[in-house]
């Protein structure tokens, strides 16, 4: 049995296909705070079958793996933080939204982000490419970057970023924890390989 939501809030969209063959009948806001928004579509699938597609909506995000040193004296910084969802601190590289900013240019978040939570300045910060985090439930997409010539300064992290904490490992020790598993942030991960990819490190 399909659940569908109830008619409040809904409002008709259109009978043309998306290029996916999808039909939006209709579509509400479910919830939405300053960060998320959960939207509600009524959809007619390819099949001619109707359903309900449940959608997170968030804006642009940044990722950004800090790499200092030279050849085999490369070292890599991550932080580590809680993560409420999952119940256990993570590791990752550096990343983040300006919400109260949507239009910021990425560069500029990037740079942003990467000072707030790691007290780093890079003089060379290349955009490497986009990733969608979870595309089956969420717009969401990230800005993924290389920074490079880093230069230690202050953090200045937010209220709600005050259990992260900021380490830098060799670059060979940061792909043995990718290799053991014991950084499990998809973010992270797909990062890493894009920029891997690219033959940067």
């Amino acid at each position: 049995m399909t659940i569908m939501p109830s008619a409040e809030n809904i409002s008709p969209l259109t009978d043309t296909p998306d290029d996916g063959g999808y039909v939006t009948l209709s579509s509400r806001i479910a919830y939405e705070n300053p960060w998320t928004r959960m939207r509600e579509d009524i959809i007619r699938r390819p099949n001619g079958k109707d359903g309900l597609y449940g959608i997170v909506e968030r804006g642009d995000f940044v990722v950004i793996m800090p790499v200092g040193g030279e050849g085999g004296e490369r070292t890599v910084t991550l932080i580590q933080q809680f993560r409420y969802p999952v119940q256990r601190r993570m590791w990752e590289f550096p990343m983040g939204m300006w919400e109260t900013k949507p239009d910021a240019d990425p560069d500029a978040v990037a740079a942003g982000e990467l000072r707030e939570e790691t007290g780093l300045s890079a003089a060379r910060m290349q955009h490497v490419g986009v990733v969608y985090q979870g595309a089956g439930y969420s717009t969401q997409r990230g800005h993924v970057y290389f920074a490079t010539d880093l230069t230690q300064g202050e953090n200045a992290l937010e209220d709600t970023e005050q259990d992260i904490t900021c380490h830098t490992v060799s670059l060979a020790e940061f792909e043995r924890m990718v290799r053991d598993n014991e950084i499990t942030c998809m973010v992270t991960l797909a990062a890493f390989a894009m920029i891997r990819s690219h033959g940067l490190v």
